[in-house]
């Protein structure tokens, strides 16, 4: 069994684990209303005779477990407490049936608003780390991934974008239904919606959702992506998710987002400042996406190796080299407070930019004392292994050590777990990042 993170100690339930999410939404755009129906199927991790879900800022109106009508549950305001009509054994399969409805908003935590957000016409989810409880009720555990499937009817003029492979949209009345389903484990974080007046276009093999009026801006700002998704491929290995979404809102965003198989853009990113941003988030699909982390303290593992995906598409374009980014975000570095752990942030500052540029600049630090074709295997490797499924930094340092024979842990400890920024490695700056 797992416990509570200790990043998010208010969010999930370490007594059961989910297999699958069903979800049937009733969205009305003009009035920012949803309706909806999850069915939850889970596998109890120690004898339970209740359980929670996190919900937050919608209410919760019927509940069956395994359809029995004598279920009773409790709301408070961030999760539902269910008490189960007899106690399930651990190991024992049982399922959670929900309705609820409301007005989905964003929720205020330590990193800002996150989750469900009204655009001026649509809306879109940014869930990282805790905001999947304000669209559906979940087990909000970045350890616990499942299957899902997503099914949203809307008005007709709409176009709806969502983790899982599309299913051709169903005309409902005067309203259409769309359907999405995944079948690639993916955390309550990652399971995302987003809804506009959107038009579809093909770039290499990536889709493309945006306002008609930026379809061309839209062409010229991701007319790298298949060389980029080319690049990644040699570098990472094969593409690891269903589905190569981008969607593009016409609304200024403060930052893109990613969840699986799926990107979010603003308006304000398809200018050229903002380039950098389209590998960071595309490289998601392999570490954070596919290889995840179980616990938020983690977050190195997804945020350094995107950043470091940012300098091997740099120096693959014929930008700065990796070398070149690794010395400038190094200086930049050595220049702010050295007060921060990367294998143990704290919440707080788990998205902190020295935790992005840290990690970037430990892979440097490996790949300048492995030798570019050792490095190599390591990335490759560790995308393989651990493809789909979560891990820790523990599990980076076995990594390390099963592909080298040894556990470099002087390099790996003065990285990971000391505040002091140390030197980066001199040698080995000639050579690029696969051969």
């Amino acid at each position: 069994m797992s416990d509570h993170d200790s990043y998010a100690p208010q969010s999930g339930d370490p007594s059961y684990d989910v297999v699958s999410y069903d979800l049937d939404l009733d969205y009305r755009v003009r009035t920012n209303r949803l309706s909806g129906r999850a069915v939850i199927h889970a596998v109890a991790s120690e004898r339970v005779r209740s359980v929670a879900l996190d919900l937050i800022g919608l209410r919760a109106t019927r509940v069956r477990v395994d359809g029995n009508p004598r279920t009773t549950f409790r709301q408070a305001p961030r999760a539902v407490r269910i008490t189960l009509p007899e106690p399930v054994e651990a190991g024992e399969e049982f399922s959670i049936e929900i309705a609820y409805a409301g007005a989905p908003a964003p929720r205020r935590s330590r990193w800002g608003t996150i989750g469900w957000e009204e655009l001026e016409d649509g809306s879109l989810v940014a869930a990282q780390p805790t905001g999947a409880p304000t669209w559906f009720p979940c087990n909000d555990r970045p350890d616990d991934r499942a299957r899902y499937r997503i099914a949203v009817t809307t008005e007709s003029e709409y176009t709806v974008a969502a983790t899982g492979v599309p299913r051709p949209p169903v005309p409902v009345g005067a309203r259409l239904r769309w359907e999405f389903v995944s079948e690639v484990p993916t955390a309550t974080y990652l399971a995302a919606v987003h809804i506009g007046r959107y038009r579809e276009q093909r770039i290499g093999s990536a889709r493309f959702m945006q306002p008609a009026a930026l379809k061309t801006e839209v062409r010229r700002a991701f007319a790298d992506v298949p060389r980029m998704m080319a690049c990644f491929e040699a570098a990472f290995g094969t593409y690891p998710q269903e589905e190569c979404t981008f969607v593009v809102t016409p609304d200024v965003l403060e930052i893109p987002l990613e969840a699986q198989g799926l990107m979010v853009f603003g308006a304000n990113h398809l200018d050229d400042a903002s380039a950098r941003l389209i590998p960071h988030e595309l490289a998601h699909q392999w570490f954070g996406n596919s290889v995840g982390v179980g616990a938020w303290r983690d977050i190195w593992l997804n945020e350094g190796f995107a950043c470091y995906a940012e300098w091997v598409w740099s120096e693959a374009s014929g930008g700065s080299t990796i070398a070149q980014l690794a010395a400038l975000h190094h200086a930049g570095l050595s220049r702010l407070p050295q007060d921060l752990v990367l294998s143990d942030p704290g919440a707080a500052t788990m998205f902190d930019d020295r935790v992005y540029k840290r990690g970037a600049l430990l892979l440097e630090a490996l790949r300048r004392t492995l030798g570019s074709d050792v490095f190599g295997e390591l990335v490759r490797r560790w995308a393989r292994l651990h493809r789909h499924s979560v891990v820790s930094t523990d599990d980076f340092r076995e990594c390390v050590e099963l592909v080298t024979g040894q556990s470099h842990a002087a390099l790996l400890e003065a990285w990971l777990d000391q505040p002091t920024l140390p030197p980066l490695p001199l040698v080995g700056l000639e050579e690029p990042i696969s051969s």
